[in-house]
């Protein structure tokens, strides 16, 4: 694959997705980020408002398997992983793989069951992997995680580990859509949905190839120990409690390097790892206990706060080659 192809296929990957997630280019921009970028991507905001919708689009776009995991309050770890079964027959137990054995898994409103049933994706979203009954089964590649949350004021919510956060490469959230978009919704959703419509652009093949041309983008030193020390500073700021993880780091430089690349860049620049510090390190921070604080998590606009404080604090490197 070369630079032309790379910008051909990712922008047939947007475009297929922009016909039914309208007015929302950041969104989409993000699937696509956290999918090249070998992360997860979380999606927290009220019921309504596209959620589900964008993780189905970019389900809807790529020829692999999807499934789809509906969470409530009664869904069981084995129910997500994967349970052995006895065959009277054999007189052995069979392994009968979970949901999560899929390219992309759409977890639909995660926080709606309990901590238990949510720690299932651990050791999926980190490793690739999932063991049951002492062995280990890989997932297929690539693999991708697509949360929907509702925020955590919502009634009958459980907030998600922050082992579980942290294996989200970003959060973001869809925001209500404008006027004009919201009217167009209306004529076209008013007979059928255009998901319906919605079919395959890429291969499984294409996104492995996608994923190596981001992997190769350049990073120089200097963007690396920016990187760094953007995230070092959340762990020293007073008003943070708990700050990134080094796992923070290396999602964020991944990031960049999907950000540069869809930009037709060959190499990272100051201005990616900046515009991703909130998407990424966001929903990592937990605060110190304050006023309108659940828990001492970070909310929205305190995290954001934060960060834009450390990102006008460090210096920028200048040779960014």
């Amino acid at each position: 694959m070369d630079a032309a192809q790379f910008a051909q296929t990712t922008r047939a990957l947007e475009a297929n997705m922009g016909r039914v997630i309208d007015g929302k280019p950041e969104a989409v921009r993000a699937a696509l980020l956290c999918l090249l970028g070998e992360g997860h991507l979380l999606i927290e905001d009220v019921p309504g408002v596209g959620k589900t919708m964008l993780a189905r689009a970019l389900a809807a776009s790529i020829d692999g398997t999807v499934r789809r995991i509906q969470f409530t309050p009664d869904l069981l770890p084995g129910d997500v992983t994967g349970v052995s079964v006895f065959d009277p027959a054999a007189r052995e137990f069979e392994f009968k793989p979970g949901a999560i054995f899929a390219h992309i898994v759409i977890a639909d409103e995660i926080n709606r069951s309990s901590p238990k049933t949510q720690s299932a994706l651990l050791e999926a979203m980190e490793e690739h992997r999932v063991t049951a009954d002492g062995v280990s089964r890989a997932l297929p590649d690539p693999f991708l995680v697509v949360a929907t949350q509702n925020p955590m004021e919502m009634e009958g919510t459980y907030a998600l580990p922050e082992a579980q956060r942290d294996r989200f490469m970003m959060r973001i959230s869809m925001g209500y859509p404008d006027a004009a978009s919201e009217a167009l919704m209306l004529r076209q959703r008013d007979t059928e949905s255009p998901l319906d419509a919605l079919r395959p652009v890429v291969s499984v093949a294409h996104v492995r190839a996608l994923i190596a041309w981001a992997r190769a983008v350049h990073v120089a030193p200097a963007i690396e120990q920016y990187a760094v020390t953007l995230v070092r500073a959340t762990r020293a700021h007073p008003e943070v409690r708990l700050g990134a993880s080094p796992r923070a780091t290396l999602q964020l430089v991944r990031a960049a390097k999907v950000r540069a690349a869809l930009d037709s860049r060959g190499f990272v620049i100051p201005d990616d790892i900046a515009a991703l510090l909130e998407p990424v390190l966001a929903h990592r921070l937990i605060l110190a206990r304050g006023p309108g604080l659940a828990h001492g998590r970070a909310s929205d606009e305190a995290g954001s706060a934060v960060l834009r404080q450390i990102v006008g604090a460090v210096r920028v490197p200048i040779a960014a080659r």
